[in-house]
């Protein structure tokens, strides 16, 4: 598959930032990240705590088609704690099913 990505909105070091999140990546129980911009193309890589991560996939998606399963890459035990938690950390955010957000997924370098 060949797709032309937009620009990208913010630097790959922002994908993951919050300690919680840092830490679920670490342990391998978070492998997506969704984010309205794009911040990472597939192949590029990141550093968390000295650990190399790569981007195996980049897609736009709209909120209403995920799943527990997205949930859980998220690195949450399921779709309802994913809203309740992103909607109180984004206090000006509103649960939309038809906005579409870049997923950006990846895993330990090899």
């Amino acid at each position: 598959m060949n797709t032309v990505y937009p620009a990208k909105t913010c630097d790959i070091t922002r994908l993951v930032t919050h300690a919680k999140l840092v830490a679920a990546v670490i342990a391998g129980t978070k492998t997506q990240q969704r984010r309205d911009g794009l911040y990472a193309y597939p192949n590029e890589t990141f550093e968390l705590e000295g650990i190399t991560f790569v981007v195996i996939s980049v897609e736009r998606k709209r909120l209403g088609d995920m799943t527990d399963a997205d949930a859980r890459a998220e690195g949450y035990p399921n779709l309802e704690m994913y809203k309740q938690i992103i909607l109180k950390m984004h206090a000006n955010m509103t649960w939309n099913e038809d906005d579409l957000v870049w997923v950006h997924t990846f895993k330990r370098k090899d």
